[in-house]
């Protein structure tokens, strides 16, 4: 027993000696006031104070001038892209309705499951090319609001909004330039008021901001 002490006290000096000198050896009593949060414990025979490797701070380096948040042009390809796939979702669900309402007094059998994945295929489409043209309007006038301004905040924002209500219904006439502007500025004055909420309450906010 004292032989394989030994053995094991000389390895670990001969350890110590390669790296730079012995490491110290802590007792239970001194390792228990050691703060070990967000990592785990340590080996007690690291030769380094585990409150330098306690991070605070944020992990990312940004560069020079660069914003912690992403700005419209990269958020553009996430909400083209989840709009699209919003629409084609709900398209489906309300062509899969549509065609349970249109096809009850037929008998389950293959024409009436063709007549209704027609319909929801059909629905699917159509609500995802309608929600995807907005999204794209809109973040085609962010982007370009925001470089003719020079400067990101709400305004780009309501008017984005504004401008893509006005474009997507201009088929309508002016009434329905009228109407898409209106709800345009709506949905987005309810957008931007969420995104201030926080600010606009005093309360300290929880999440990045998102336009």
């Amino acid at each position: 027993m004292d032989n394989n002490s030994q053995r094991s006290g000389g390895v670990r000096g001969g350890l110590g000696s390669l790296f730079g000198g012995g490491a110290p050896e802590y007792s239970n009593t001194e390792l228990a006031g050691v703060p070990l949060t967000g990592m785990s414990p340590l080996s007690p025979y690291l030769n380094v104070d585990p409150r330098y490797l306690v991070q605070d701070t944020d992990e990312f380096i940004l560069p020079t001038g660069a914003n912690k948040t992403r700005g419209r042009f990269e958020l553009a390809f996430f909400t083209i892209g989840g709009s699209c796939m919003t629409g084609a979702t709900l398209g489906a669900l309300n062509g899969l309705r549509m065609g349970l309402k249109e096809t009850r007094d037929m008998a389950w059998s293959k024409p009436r499951n063709v007549q209704i994945l027609n319909m929801v295929t059909r629905q699917g489409a159509s609500w995802a090319n309608s929600l995807g043209s907005v999204a794209l309007l809109y973040s085609a006038f962010g982007v370009v609001i925001e470089k003719a301004r020079g400067a990101e905040d709400d305004i780009n924002t309501v008017a984005a909004g504004t401008l893509t209500g006005m474009l997507f219904k201009s088929a309508g006439g002016l009434k329905g330039v009228a109407r898409g502007g209106l709800a345009g500025l709506a949905l987005s004055g309810a957008y931007a008021l969420y995104n201030n909420w926080d600010h606009l309450t005093g309360s300290p906010s929880s999440s990045s901001r998102l336009y």
